[in-house]
């Protein structure tokens, strides 16, 4: 296996045998396959093979080598095991919280399976990000984490010391590769007080981090149905997750609809609960985004309506060139060129790129129709093209 040299992010998963359901190899190929050549050379995918029975490790390492030889051949996954030996007592521990004993067991095994792994992986990227064996990933989770890290990063006044990715449990948690040694210990210590996503929390308190630090869209899904523990029913899912990734740039946005309540434009715009709701527009009527920095767009997503209602019926999508200054401080483009038209409250479109290779300034939603009708415009997403990362 080649050596892999300290990149830009690890990626720990622990792994035991489940009474039900098998979803390893699907978490390991939504990893693979949502990223492309640039991000999986940036990353390191760190397995660790948990369970004690030597049967099930066998199948399993069998199975990985065959899903993923080149992955392993190139140092972009990594398999590993801890032997028993070097696990502390798992039984006759303390029953806090009044848990059953084989669940105490179960969680304190848990806790120090994840320190096992913090420890090694601590060498091998500038930062670590925590997932479960049974997630599916967003596209370009990778880009998105790293472009979230420069927005805090940006803010210099707030330490942080872990942001969160998904809203779920131990999913998605993002640490400084720094800080992993003292994370492994302080797993290790209290391995038996609690579980690991409490734990967690005390930690990130602990490091002066006092509130949680989420990103919305989440770039993580549960995918399992039946949890490691028992085989017991789960059915925990991520509300936040999108699967398709988009990142939106900075902007500002403005309509001329009349605007229902709190419900204001940019709310549509944003990756956060909420959406913007417009009295009846009228044929012109406008939402219009202009973003602070010409970027060149190369998927538009606009979604209209909640539940089968308050669609806009009739509207086309426009990329614009060349802000100008409108009157009531408002911006603009000069110039407008249409994309595509709504059907059925909705469009979708990719390779704009192809169609309009410059940067743009704008994107306009332009009504074609009146409609007595309300109109909610619940999500605008574009992806654009993206310079080249340093590996």
């Amino acid at each position: 296996m080649m050596r892999h040299c300290e990149g830009f992010l690890s990626i720990g998963i622990s792994s035991v045998k489940r009474r039900k359901g098998r979803y390893l190899v699907p978490t390991l190929l939504s990893l693979f396959s949502q990223s492309s050549p640039e991000e999986r050379s940036s990353m390191v995918v760190v397995l660790l093979l948990a369970d004690f029975d030597s049967s099930w490790r066998e199948t399993t390492v069998k199975e990985i080598r065959s899903e993923f030889s080149v992955e392993l051949e190139q140092g972009q996954l990594v398999v590993l095991h801890v032997p028993q030996e070097f696990y502390p007592p798992l039984t006759g521990l303390k029953r806090n919280f009044n848990d059953a004993q084989a669940r105490v067991s179960f969680r304190s095994k848990q806790n120090l399976d994840y320190s096992f792994l913090v420890h090694y992986c601590s060498s091998l990227g500038r930062f670590y990000l925590q997932l479960e064996d049974d997630v599916s990933s967003a596209k370009h989770f990778v880009s998105s984490i790293r472009r979230s890290i420069q927005e805090q990063e940006a803010k210099k006044k707030i330490t942080w010391a872990m942001l969160e990715f998904s809203t779920l449990g131990y999913i998605g948690k993002l640490y400084k590769s720094a800080d992993l040694p003292l994370l492994a210990r302080f797993l290790f210590l209290f391995y038996q007080e609690m579980p690991c996503d409490w734990l967690m929390s005390r930690f990130r308190e602990l490091m002066t981090q006092k509130a949680p630090i989420s990103f919305k869209p989440s770039l993580f899904q549960h995918m399992g149905t039946f949890s490691s523990f028992q085989g017991t029913y789960n059915k925990l899912k991520d509300k936040d997750f999108e699967e398709n990734w988009f990142n939106n740039p900075p902007a500002e946005v403005y309509s001329d609809m009349s605007t229902y309540k709190d419900h204001q434009p940019k709310l549509a715009w944003e990756a956060a609960d909420g959406f913007f709701w417009g009295r009846s527009p009228e044929t012109g009527n406008h939402l219009t985004v202009v973003f602070r920095t010409p970027a060149v767009v190369t998927g538009v997503l606009v979604e209209t309506g909640s539940a089968g209602k308050d669609l806009l019926d009739s509207a086309q999508v426009e990329l614009g060139h060349d802000v100008v200054s409108r009157e009531k401080e408002e911006k603009s483009c000069s110039e407008f060129q249409p994309v595509g038209r709504l059907e059925n409250g909705r469009l979708e479109i990719q390779d704009l790129d192809k169609k309009f290779p410059s940067a743009s300034s704008c994107l306009r939603i332009k009504v074609t129709a009146g409609q007595k009708e309300w109109a909610i415009i619940s999500k605008i997403r574009i992806t654009t093209q993206q310079s080249p990362q340093p590996h």
